[in-house]
């Protein structure tokens, strides 16, 4: 999701990270990934607590993105540490640029009415609904239907993906650079979209582990 590359907070340092799951043992790491997503999913959805599943979706603004990626950012794609890790980078950049996922979301929903209606965003959209629909996506993932959490997020991206194609488009004569980095922006948002798709069908036939 190369449009939401961003800093990551400094609460976790990088090598007690890479101790705390492994980071030598590739199969470990792919262990604990696996292992603490089935726990904090699959509890937190046993247990219907608002409160918990509330903790949950601020989990990166407690903990600091880097407690997260030491857990899961190197899963494969379509497995649920992947698509957890792939949801929590989402809310985490619409957390912090909401200007630049809103100009997103308005210059590619138009050409999208499918992908609007699943995403569920007002249009046109404020930067509190934009955060709305992150928090709700997260939300479903713990205490809902998590295919369809999976489907909105996925939904959202490919709008995001169309608006930065254009925005590419429109900047290509005066900023050639930028217009490139827009592109490959929105190859990557919608590489996250496929993905997340993928998870969905793979939850709904009981195979995303």
């Amino acid at each position: 999701m190369s449009e939401a590359r961003f800093r990551r907070p400094a609460r976790l340092d990088p090598r007690d990270a890479e101790d705390l799951v492994g980071a030598s043992d590739p199969a470990l790491r792919n262990e604990v990934a696996h292992t603490t997503a089935r726990a904090v999913v699959h509890r937190a959805r046993a247990a219907e607590d608002p409160a918990l599943v509330e903790r949950l979706v601020r989990l990166v603004e407690t903990e600091g993105l880097d407690a997260v990626a030491a857990l899961w950012a190197d899963a494969a794609p379509v497995t649920l540490p992947g698509a957890l890790w792939r949801l929590y980078v989402l809310r985490e950049w619409v957390r912090r640029d909401p200007q630049t996922v809103g100009l997103r979301y308005r210059l590619g929903v138009g050409v999208a009415p499918v992908q609007e209606a699943v995403a569920g965003v007002p249009r046109p959209p404020e930067p509190e609904d934009l955060r709305a629909l992150a928090d709700a996506v997260l939300s479903g993932v713990y205490a809902g239907d998590l295919a369809v959490a999976l489907e909105r997020a996925a939904a959202f991206c490919r709008i995001l993906a169309t608006g930065a194609a254009f925005d590419a488009d429109a900047r290509e004569a005066a900023d050639p650079a930028g217009a490139d980095r827009m592109t490959r922006g929105a190859a990557g948002l919608l590489r996250t979209a496929e993905e997340l798709e993928q998870a969905a069908g793979c939850w709904r036939a009981d195979a995303l582990d």
